[in-house]
């Protein structure tokens, strides 16, 4: 087992706090509640984007169903019309007359069913352009609110990122110096111990894996060298021991 100075493994401790408070900001950066909201109106801002698109199709089709409507009944009335005028002309054998007079019904009755279809067409029209006019709305609305929150969390992550700028000065002014076999280790265990390489030894007990250490193991822990770095046998993190054992 290599050895490092007793202050050194103490100082590691102070590292190791350094490193849990980074790890913690950037988990707070991650996991910052105004984020979740930005997801979730993000998501409802895609479900009205496609509402919008979608009633603005039906509105557009509308205005063609619409159009259409509009020219079959002028074509009605231009066709009545002339029928009309051929008729008051009095042009023609009494069975022409006679055959204007039918068709002249026959538009008429034709020309309601047309206006019935175009005023049903408007009606839809309407409808649609409400529909349109709300989902524009809605999307506004949650547009603005993504934009505040978006502000809000930029806020936020700038103060964690300074947080975490004054932190690796922190680590940085305190890993100095420190043996570097010591830091080795502490970084590899780190990377494989989720965080946390080194831990105190408290009165019997690893205090990274928190498991209470038998008597015979803390006796032969006590009679080791103070320099002698210590390994929890549970966690296999650096124990860190008293500075005065």
């Amino acid at each position: 087992m290599p050895d490092a100075p007793a202050a050194d493994q103490i100082r590691l401790l102070d590292v190791q706090d350094l490193d849990l408070r980074a790890q913690q900001a950037r988990h707070r950066r991650g996991h910052l509640p105004v984020i979740v909201q930005i997801q979730e109106l993000t998501g409802r801002l895609t479900d009205l984007d496609e509402a919008r698109v979608a009633s603005n199709t039906k509105v557009n089709d509308l205005k063609r169903a619409v159009q259409k409507a509009e020219d079959d009944v002028q074509t009605v009335r231009d066709r009545a019309a002339r029928d009309t005028a051929r008729l008051e002309s009095g042009q023609g054998s009494a069975k022409d007359l006679q055959a204007l007079q039918s068709e002249l019904e026959v538009l008429s009755r034709r020309k309601e069913a047309l206006e019935d279809i175009e005023l049903e067409a408007m009606d839809a029209l309407e409808t649609a352009e409400q529909e349109l006019a709300s989902a524009k709305e809605q999307v506004d609305a949650i547009s603005a609110q993504i934009t505040e929150l978006t502000a809000e969390r930029d806020v936020a992550w700038r103060e964690v990122d300074a947080e975490l700028a004054t932190i690796a000065d922190e680590r940085a002014a305190t890993v100095a110096g420190l043996d570097a076999g010591l830091v080795a280790l502490y970084e590899k265990l780190r990377d494989a111990q989720g965080g946390i390489g080194a831990a105190a030894l408290a009165q019997g007990q690893c205090l990274g894996c928190r498991t209470q250490l038998n008597p015979g193991d803390l006796r032969a822990i006590e009679n080791r060298p103070a320099d002698a770095i210590v390994r929890c046998e549970e966690c296999g993190r650096i124990l860190v021991r008293d500075a005065k054992k």
